[in-house]
């Protein structure tokens, strides 16, 4: 069954919406991000223009990682204190990838942002990620510490910086400059590339500030949702492009799959959730990469440009 995509000006196969939504929302749900990673790159391969794609992808990850965040409070697995840090540099991370969205869209040059910069980053993270990952994996099976305990007053020379906060569900007592830089970083990415930004959060919080993994999930959801929420507002009113049709479609799959994932995620092992995470990363990555070397369909195209007066 097809339906028509207005902002879009295309058809879609209604099923396929859904089963695509149903499938990133249980992986949003099992990792605790919020699944845009993976959905906005699937909308861009099956031809939805990049700007509607980043635009209404922002709807689904809200929506789905709302259905998290609920089970976190549940289960007090959120630290709200580092949630409201992380959101208060989000918003302002959101309003400047927004703004730079906008200006790449009216030089045209918006689809060669999108692709150079998830391949840039997909790459660095997951293969970060992955180096992580596999030496745990060798550590716990010789035998050894997997990673040393952290001692009193050890850490890292930026987490010692000024306006040190203590967070007591995180067990952190650090410099929220850091904080609020990756916050920044995490808002702009989020809202330039349509994704909810977790993959870059959890692995934050695990390996640089060591929150615990059952607090890192549900703090990661918060400041998705909060921050997504605002450039999805942020894209509709200045950008005009989010198709609410294909959002709609997107919300009902993503929030049936995200609950699956949920409780799936709930018996994954740490090693294995950032190993698998780091092979999504990197299998995204390779996908747009090959985007930048292979012939186009069409090397010709038309554009038409906004011009100011």
């Amino acid at each position: 069954m097809q339906i028509y995509l207005p902002i879009a000006e295309m058809p879609v196969s209604v099923l396929l919406i859904l089963g695509m939504g149903a499938a990133v929302g249980f992986i949003s749900g099992l990792f605790g991000i919020g699944g845009g990673f993976l959905m906005t790159p699937l909308l861009i391969f099956l031809g939805i223009p990049p700007a509607v794609a980043v635009a209404t992808q922002s709807a689904q990850i809200v929506a789905s990682s709302t259905t998290s965040v609920l089970g976190a409070l549940r289960r007090n697995a959120l630290d709200h204190k580092l949630g409201a840090i992380l959101v208060a540099g989000g918003f302002v991370g959101s309003a400047l990838g927004v703004w730079f969205f906008a200006a790449a869209r009216r030089a045209g040059q918006l689809d060669l942002v999108i692709v150079v910069s998830y391949v840039t980053l997909f790459t660095i993270v997951g293969s970060l990620m992955l180096k992580e990952s596999i030496r745990e994996f060798w550590s716990r099976r010789k035998g050894g510490a997997v990673r040393p305990r952290r001692r009193a007053g050890e850490h890292a020379p930026y987490l010692g910086w000024p306006l040190r906060m203590r967070f007591y569900r995180s067990k952190l007592y650090v410099s929220i400059i850091p904080i609020v830089g990756l916050s920044l970083f995490i808002g702009f990415a989020g809202a330039l590339l349509g994704i909810g930004g977790g993959f870059i959060v959890v692995p934050a919080l695990l390996y640089v500030f060591r929150v615990p993994t059952n607090v890192v999930v549900g703090t990661s959801q918060f400041q998705i949702v909060c921050t997504t929420l605002v450039a999805l507002i942020l894209h509709a009113v200045t950008n005009q492009a989010v198709d609410m049709v294909l959002a709609i479609l997107l919300i009902v799959g993503g929030v049936f799959g995200a609950q699956f994932g949920a409780r799936m995620g709930r018996h994954l092992r740490a090693e294995l959730f950032r190993f698998l995470l780091a092979i999504l990363l990197l299998a995204v990555g390779l996908r747009f990469g090959l985007e930048l070397v292979m012939k186009p369909e069409e090397p010709f195209s038309i554009t038409v440009q906004e011009v100011r007066t």
